[in-house]
């Protein structure tokens, strides 16, 4: 993801690299210069970048997903000291996905089953992906309830239940990242369904976060508030 990040930033003459970073890196002579870290790498790892950009006051866009919850709270305790732009996913195409989803779960009521499909690639080290957590996240919120997510099907199940979401995820190839929402009901059926065939709609994504969060006051942000979807 680094390179393509690089790639794209190079393409926009708003833009300026002024480093990378790999792990065991020393952090300091490239995030002093810099007005905003974009984080693409491990979940144990963004710790560490959050708490350097808050010392520094640099703003920062994390895209690292496989965090625990503790490493989340964490991480989001920085968030009264400096920006922050933290999302699953920085496609515009998935934020705008996110948008729909609760807005069709809105609509639909609870009269609907719900089930998050995703595919990505056979070395993505992490399932579900985020984005489909997040999906989830958005269906249970929507309902205003503790759903139950449930992770595959296998052996005698039982009938399905309306208090949970079915999650499913793929691996193989080099999928970039393919998502469904999927709508039942008896009698019909709604899927909204994204595809990703460029790792570069992410990058413009995060890039775009980047020139955005460097203009806001301290505070947890994500896509939506980057692309006025609130």
């Amino acid at each position: 993801m680094g390179q393509t990040l690089v790639a794209c930033a190079e393409r926009n003459s708003d833009l300026k690299v002024v480093g990378q970073i790999d792990l065991g890196d020393d952090l300091l002579p490239i995030i002093r210069e810099a007005d905003a870290l974009i984080d693409f790498s491990f979940h144990d790892a963004t710790r560490q970048f959050a708490a350097v950009c808050a010392e520094n006051r640099t703003a920062l866009v994390i895209g690292t997903t496989g965090h625990s919850a503790g490493e989340k709270a964490l991480i989001s305790d920085w968030k009264s000291q400096i920006p922050i732009v933290w999302a699953p996913n920085f496609s515009t195409g998935v934020n705008t996905l996110f948008w729909l989803t609760r807005k069709a779960a809105e609509i639909l009521g609870a009269g609907f089953d719900l089930e998050v499909v995703e595919m990505h690639h056979r070395m993505k080290k992490d399932a579900p992906s985020g984005t489909a957590a997040r999906l989830a996240e958005i269906l249970a919120d929507v309902r205003n309830e503790q759903l139950v997510i449930r992770h595959g099907r296998h052996g005698i199940t039982g009938e399905r239940t309306t208090a949970e979401i079915g999650m499913h995820s793929l691996r193989g190839g080099d999928v970039v990242g393919d998502h469904a929402v999927i709508f039942a009901a008896s009698g019909e059926r709604l899927e909204l369904t994204h595809k990703a065939s460029s790792r570069e709609s992410f990058a413009r994504g995060a890039l775009r976060a980047a020139q955005w969060v460097v203009r806001q006051k301290p505070g947890l942000y994500d896509m939506e508030d980057v692309l006025g979807l609130k």
